[in-house]
């Protein structure tokens, strides 16, 4: 099984808890807009602390410099059969404009050995906890759930 690790960026607006997700960047998820967003996290490599990979993957992923304000465990979650994912909270303001993610390489159109550049994430964006929910991929519900009851709390 994989472990992935991730950051979890909120901000109050309005009196509304907003999360930063990122949308999932390359030709599989190019015209797709439900279940084709996600919490910015990745691979925990051999030998690395989950929350230095949580951090590494915010960078790789937004371009950003995840903020300095107290970091939450909200803990590991089951998003798949085939992956957990470890994820941290914190509050903070980014401009969703200026992501810059970090490519991946992959044949596309498949079957015509050509290899192409794609960014991992193509853009991010504050959504309330209600319209994250619709667009991230269903194992991360759960993630911001936890993160709603535990502000509230």
């Amino acid at each position: 099984m994989k472990t992935s690790a991730g950051l979890l960026v909120y901000r109050i607006r309005s009196k509304r808890l907003e999360v930063f997700i990122a949308h999932m960047g390359g030709p599989l998820w190019a015209k797709k807009e439900k279940r084709a967003w996600s919490i910015p996290k990745g691979e925990v490599d051999p030998g690395e602390l989950p929350l230095a990979a949580a951090l590494r993957e915010f960078g790789e992923e937004t371009g950003m410099t995840p903020p300095s304000t107290e970091l939450i465990n909200l803990g590991e979650f089951q998003q798949s059969v085939k992956k957990r994912i470890m994820i941290w909270a914190c509050e903070g303001d980014l401009d969703a404009k200026s992501l810059i993610s970090i490519n991946f390489s992959m044949e596309w159109p498949p079957g015509s050995g050509d290899i192409r550049e794609f960014p991992e994430v193509d853009r991010g964006e504050w959504f309330t906890i209600k319209d994250a929910s619709e667009r991230v991929i269903k194992g991360q519900i759960q993630v911001l759930e936890a993160l709603e009851t535990l502000l509230a709390g």
